[in-house]
């Protein structure tokens, strides 16, 4: 995540990476290389990460 409150998710499978925003993520907190579950869901502007929880 940025200083901004957001980043994006680089799915296993190799697909497109998937913006997420710091009030999707439960707790508040990513960092880098965290494992994470996620569901996909469109926005106006794409795929998007929501319900994220780190496992």
């Amino acid at each position: 995540m940025d200083q901004k409150g957001f980043g994006f998710i680089a799915p296993d499978d190799g697909g497109k990476d998937l913006f997420v925003h710091i009030n999707e993520v439960e707790g508040g907190q990513l960092q880098e290389g965290d494992s994470v579950e996620f569901d996909e869901t469109d926005s106006p502007k794409g795929k998007q990460a929501s319900n994220v929880k780190v496992v």
